[in-house]
């Protein structure tokens, strides 16, 4: 076992989870070069995944965050950086905090030009590992690759829920449609647990309420929507309007978005296709997974999309229990797929 977890105790209720992670989502070989990268809260969690690694021979290099300076980190420590140059696969399991999100990019970016196989487990936590991590990943792979042959062929997409949304998306063949089905590639890192295909949308109009979670720091501080949902008005691709019982809420939502001239431009849309979940838990990890849509406001990928405008923010807005269309054809009613 790697130095860095000698005392800690491996939790075997994890251990599933971890096993999906390190041998069907992202194969490690024992020839390969692997770094964990952590944080003191969730040190129980990288230790399975080291476990799992350690008995495959790969060899593993750990680094804590706080190991470094204190937090929130404004940039990813440069040996992180660069042990990453010479990783063939490379796991986040660390919590988000707030004004860390540029550093991740920084990571990410190592991750994109070296095509690392990368695991994204932002703010995993014991709930997921043992829930969202235990599905079977090649059936989720199955149905996402369904829903993203459907989505290549469409031109627009409308979704509806019982809480309000209405909005139709309009696609372009100039941008590409990904799949992130817990399944990782060199081609492109996925969060885990996977299960979605996602696009930059050429345009966005109409209603979207998000009963669900929002993402970064705001999804730990304020979890599930249900009942306090924050309700925008997309015209013409951007936020032209929200409104929140929660004023706080509404205040650091409509502040986030503002960060810069992109941050309220609905870079991402996408369709959750993890099976294994029933309900929202208000965790943004795993609530995007959830069968149904998400819009994330700010940066769109254009890395993977082919979007060509950019932002320096990217928050993720989940709501609940849609009905889906592609063109005509309906392929979700009240969040169960019928395809």
């Amino acid at each position: 076992m790697h130095h860095a977890f000698q005392d800690i105790n491996v939790l075997p209720e994890l251990l599933q989870g971890a096993q999906n992670a390190v041998n069907v989502c992202l194969r490690i070989q024992p020839e390969e070069h692997t770094v964990i990268i952590t944080d003191e809260e969730t040190m129980e969690i990288a230790a399975a995944l080291a476990y799992e690694i350690h008995s495959i021979g790969s060899l593993l290099d750990v680094y804590t965050l706080e190991d470094f300076s204190p937090r929130p980190l404004v940039n990813m420590p440069r040996p992180i950086l660069e042990n990453l140059e010479y990783a063939q696969v490379s796991i986040f399991a660390a919590q988000a905090q707030r004004g860390e999100l540029g550093s991740r990019i920084q990571m990410t970016e190592v991750i994109n030009r070296k095509r690392i196989r990368h695991a994204h487990m932002v703010n995993i936590n014991k709930q997921i590992m043992t829930e969202g991590m235990r599905a079977d990943f090649l059936a989720v792979d199955d149905l996402s690759t369904r829903v993203v042959n459907l989505a290549r062929k469409a031109k627009h997409i409308r979704a509806t829920s019982h809480a309000g949304t209405d909005i139709r998306v309009e696609l372009s063949d100039q941008l590409r449609w990904v799949k992130t089905s817990g399944i990782i590639s060199r081609d492109k890192w996925g969060n885990l647990p996977g299960g979605e295909v996602f696009t930059a949308p050429f345009n966005v109009n109409g209603h979207f309420v998000v009963d669900g979670v929002v993402g970064d720091y705001l999804c730990q501080k304020y979890g599930d929507l249900k009942n306090n949902p924050i309700n925008i008005t997309i015209s013409d691709n951007r936020i032209s309007k929200v409104e929140c019982e929660n004023e706080e809420l509404r205040w650091e939502f409509l502040s986030y978005t503002s960060t810069d001239e992109n941050s309220n431009r609905a870079g991402e849309f996408a369709i959750g296709t993890n099976i294994a979940l029933k309900g929202v838990i208000g965790h943004i990890l795993q609530d995007e997974k959830l069968p149904g849509i998400h819009i994330a406001f700010g940066n769109p990928y254009g890395e993977h999309t082919g979007q060509t405008w950019n932002s320096t923010t990217h928050i993720d807005c989940v709501g609940r229990d849609f009905d889906i269309w592609m063109d005509d054809e309906k392929i979700m009613d009240n969040g169960k797929f019928l395809i």
